[in-house]
């Protein structure tokens, strides 16, 4: 596929704050929530988050911000609350220009995008949320010692968030991508000194930890896809669960993972883009592009086995070596979470593809 590019642009909020946002790619929109930790050049060329943008980019016109306090956004703003966040939003997909989009919420961007789709129903078509939760921690009845521990955290980024000396900020590293590379993990702690300052963090932060969107969850019309780590270390599976349950027909689809914020390189990123692929319109990703986990060349050889082609049928077809074939086939299942051929063809030509 031709290379990505992004384009970073600004508008202003509601009371003046300013906010930066990116456009990458062409198609339909799908606009991202904002959520804390970002910096849209920085993600350009994150090992974690540039796998992200390039998925989210194929087939589609993918709108991604930097919420107020964080990246290229106004760094300092005088109110940091759920409120301005959601309204935040609404500036951000007014000045894009899109009148009908996909929206995705990751984290508590989730949450925003709950509130946001609730506002405004003639707007969002289709609604994923990932690792997501409705009510923030200190609304989910914490237990003895819970709102300390909490406290204890915040203190942690005040005081160590902005040193050069990375230890304090690993902890949280560790958090999102516990199955991260040390590349990668690395990469996570600089994020966080990117994204914001001590002080905003901690405002930040304590803004989350009362969201409540409960109610607002049972007045969301459009198709929802809920995707939930089962192992998340910093939104509890359970959570991800009652969300799915607050809101009428929502689909919850549990993935097989420690990492909040899924890896490029193991299975869970490929089950999330392929369900993806599958719960957005065929217009907003069809063909080889709703398989945005896919190499080419593993794009070529999903082609060939949707038109029901064998494997030496597809190695005279691409001038592969049968070994070479049956290499592609293992990491395509892998990567599309099926288990034989049969299943591969069913979501291949659901996807549009084995019409040549």
């Amino acid at each position: 596929m031709p290379s990505i590019n992004q384009q970073i642009r600004f508008c202003k909020s509601f009371d003046g704050t300013r906010l930066a946002y990116a456009v990458s790619g062409e198609g339909p929109a799908l606009v991202k929530a904002p959520h804390w930790l970002t910096h849209l050049e920085y993600e350009w060329q994150s090992p974690i988050w540039r796998p992200w943008i390039d998925a989210f980019s194929r087939n589609r016109t993918f709108v991604r911000m930097d919420q107020r306090g964080c990246g290229l956004s106004t760094r300092d703003p005088a109110e940091i609350s759920f409120e301005a966040l959601v309204r935040d939003l609404e500036a951000m997909v007014d000045a894009a220009g899109h009148a009908r989009f996909a929206l995705f919420g990751h984290s508590q961007g989730s949450a925003i995008a709950v509130e946001y789709a609730a506002r405004h129903p003639e707007r969002v078509s289709h609604l994923v949320l990932l690792g997501s939760y409705a009510r923030g921690a200190l609304k989910r009845e914490p237990a003895a010692g819970r709102a300390d521990e909490l406290q204890a955290q915040l203190k942690l980024i005040e005081v160590g968030w902005g040193r050069d000396d990375a230890s304090y900020r690993q902890m949280f590293s560790s958090q999102f991508i516990p199955g991260g590379t040390l590349e990668q993990l690395n990469s996570m702690s600089e994020l966080q000194r990117h994204s914001a300052a001590p002080e905003t963090a901690v405002r930040i932060i304590s803004a989350l930890f009362s969201i409540d969107v409960c109610d607002t969850a049972a007045q969301v019309q459009c198709p929802t896809l809920v995707v939930h780590a089962r192992r998340d270390r910093r939104v509890p599976y359970e959570e991800g669960v009652r969300l799915a349950g607050l809101i009428a027909g929502a689909q919850l689809l549990p993935l097989d993972t420690d990492n909040h914020i899924l890896l490029h390189q193991e299975p869970a990123f490929g089950q999330f883009f392929g369900a993806l692929a599958a719960f957005l319109p065929r217009g907003a990703g069809s063909g080889a592009a709703a398989f945005a986990q896919l190499t080419a060349r593993e794009g070529e050889v999903l082609e060939r086995i949707a038109q029901g082609l064998d494997n030496a049928q597809i190695a005279a077809h691409l001038g592969l070596s049968e070994k070479t074939v049956r290499n592609h086939i293992t990491r395509i299942f892998d990567k599309l979470g099926v288990e034989n051929r049969p299943q591969t063809i069913v979501r291949a030509r659901e996807a549009g593809l084995g019409k040549g």
